[in-house]
């Protein structure tokens, strides 16, 4: 530690790490932290079929290593470090992983994964890894707070062209590695001073594709896990590694940095209990569209094409270059991952009526993004910027949905909070049901029981092994394995 008199704000973070980890966490940060392992593990294994899950989890084999941590879908255990590298991808392949608003930082797809690597390896008690988790996420996100611009209305990562997820997830993940592999608070500190130098993440692919973004999440939990690995072994990092002239914030921020973010009420002012669940797998910005339009078609909309002249999304003017631009590509998404990231789908799939809490995963194929009946009602949908969208966005992604038939009748849903977050917040019984939607043919339903029960008290859990040791044998949907 540093001998000046005021602490660094990675000092003021590590000491924070250790306090809570020799206390532990609030009960409601407990209860959270518990949901959000759940949502990553059934995330982990949803994501196993994809293609580029079966990459890294080939590429993580071929590597080998010693035998330390479980990764979903691998018989064998590998490095930690590797575990978490293939369970972080995995978490965040799906854009279904939840969400710290207005910093727009994805914290547990991270956080997670390496507390759970590095607490496996270190045969870490599930109490331990729920208060390292606790840790994790709360300086991911309020790193990612700190680059926030409330007069930008959007994260100065983003503007730089970073994902804050990655950036800030790696050092959260650090903590939570550290806490777990035995380091005391200097230890905790010259973790955080290592994975400054790990952490990265360019969004390019958001704007003109690619799959490396669901690297992001991975890359973050491996430097965490490796951070903390070699600072057991002896490696250093500065104590100003976040305000420094030469810093994490100078780095990612310049001179665009709110420091107030990182300490005010650090310790008894929690922000992960406020972190937003995804009840839909799909871009933030369209889920008060889904629930707009699920309200429509449980008031009796009529959801044939030719009765039905115009169908109106308002939402915040800042979320329709994603959502809603180009109009002609967002109205006729080519695959379902396209869907994923269009208004007009997503108001449709409310129309029509989804899977699992109203839009499920089986809603988002590559089939249902070109069936005629869809493409014919999305040809209705315009997307507009609306002004009371505006004055509440970011702090919620809100939507307005007008529909007009061709016999003058018109109806309307407001949906101005989203569901998952602390106004709507997911009860247990539906973060359950997300589960088990995800786990559907990979795990028996036996098994996802299990595991439901075990994460359910994993605060009070010996050790991980009962939790993790299932997810690495799961049954074959017969598509895109490897």
């Amino acid at each position: 530690m540093t001998t000046v008199d005021t602490p660094t704000l990675a000092e003021r973070l590590a000491a924070f790490a250790a306090t809570t980890l020799a206390d532990g966490p609030p009960p409601e940060v407990v209860a959270s932290v518990r949901q959000r392992v759940l949502d990553v593990l059934g995330l982990c294994v949803a994501a196993r079929g994809l293609p580029t899950s079966a990459a890294i989890a080939g590429h993580v084999a071929e590597q080998g290593g010693t035998a330390q941590a479980s990764a979903v879908g691998l018989t064998d255990r590998v490095p930690a470090a590797s575990a978490a590298f293939v369970n972080g991808v995995l978490a965040h392949s799906l854009d279904y992983d939840d969400t710290h608003l207005p910093s727009v930082v994805h914290p547990s797809a991270a956080v997670v994964p390496a507390a759970l690597a590095a607490g496996e390896a270190a045969g870490a008690s599930g109490r331990d890894t729920v208060a390292a988790i606790a840790v994790g996420l709360e300086i991911a996100v309020r790193l990612g707070m700190a680059g926030y611009d409330s007069e930008l209305g959007n994260s100065v990562y983003f503007e730089h062209g970073q994902h804050a997820t990655s950036i800030c997830g790696a050092m959260g993940a650090a903590a939570a590695s550290a806490l777990l592999f035995g380091l005391d608070e200097p230890g905790v500190l010259h973790a955080l001073g290592v994975t400054a130098s790990f952490a990265s993440g360019v969004i390019e692919a958001n704007r003109t594709g690619g799959t490396v973004k669901r690297l992001h999440c991975g890359w973050a939990a491996q430097s965490g896990v490796t951070a903390a690995g070699l600072v057991r072994r002896g490696f250093t990092g500065p104590p100003t590694v976040l305000e420094g002239r030469f810093g994490f914030f100078q780095a990612f921020l310049r001179d665009q940095t709110d420091l107030d973010q990182v300490t005010d009420g650090l310790g008894t002012e929690w922000s992960v209990p406020g972190i937003f669940f995804k009840p839909y797998p799909a871009n933030h910005f369209t889920h008060t569209a889904i629930d707009a339009g699920l309200a429509l078609r449980a008031d009796g909309v009529p959801v044939d094409p030719a009765r039905l002249a115009s169908i109106e999304l308002r939402v915040p003017a800042a979320v329709i270059r994603t959502i809603g631009q180009p109009i002609e590509v967002k109205r006729a998404p080519a695959t379902g991952y396209q869907a994923q990231f269009s208004g007009p789908y997503a108001v449709v799939t409310g129309l029509l009526g989804g899977s699992g809490l109203g839009a499920g995963l089986a809603d988002y194929t590559d089939a249902l993004a070109t069936d005629p009946l869809r493409r014919a009602l999305m040809a209705k949908v315009d997307v507009v910027p609306d002004d009371r969208c505006d004055a509440i966005f970011p702090y919620q992604f809100p939507a307005v949905v007008v529909v007009r038939d061709t016999d003058g009748r018109e109806w309307t849903a407001e949906v101005l909070a989203n569901r998952g977050g602390p106004r709507r917040p997911l009860s247990e019984e539906e973060l359950g049901t997300k589960f088990t939607d995800n786990v559907a043919g990979r795990l028996t339903p036996a098994t996802a029981a299990t595991i439901r029960d075990l994460v359910a008290t994993l605060d009070t859990l010996p050790d991980l092994g009962a939790v993790l040791r299932p997810l690495t044998r799961l049954e074959s949907t017969g598509a895109d394995d490897d």
